[in-house]
């Protein structure tokens, strides 16, 4: 099964800035060193946001439940990176209640 509605998948400049590419952040638990490694930069947050797109579109649903929120969707896929190493991550999306359109909710290096 796909992500449903793929190809309108958000990644909020924000979850990516704020977030995965923050080392200070309390909560990102060295998920910056692992996309920083792979060549992604925080003054570039385009080309992370589209490598999980591309990886939205292209990655099997391994799992979704429902939440308080919304639907969830856990990805695992190979995700290209500028470096040009292509590792697994999860990412995690939601549907949130009363939408259709999925967003990122996190991505973190997965083993395989």
């Amino acid at each position: 099964m796909k992500l449903p509605n793929a190809t309108a998948a958000v990644v909020a400049q924000g979850k990516i800035r704020d977030y995965l590419l923050n080392a200070a952040h309390p909560d990102n638990g060295g998920k910056s060193a692992f996309f920083i490694s792979l060549g992604f930069d925080r003054d570039d947050r385009d080309t992370l946001a589209k490598a999980f797109k591309e990886l939205a579109q292209n990655a099997e649903v391994s799992a979704s439940l429902d939440s308080t929120h919304g639907r969830k969707y856990i990805l695992d896929g190979r995700l290209r990176s500028p470096s040009g190493r292509s590792p697994v991550v999860r990412t995690i999306w939601i549907v949130d209640r009363g939408d259709d359109i999925p967003r990122l909710v996190t991505a973190y290096p997965y083993e395989e």
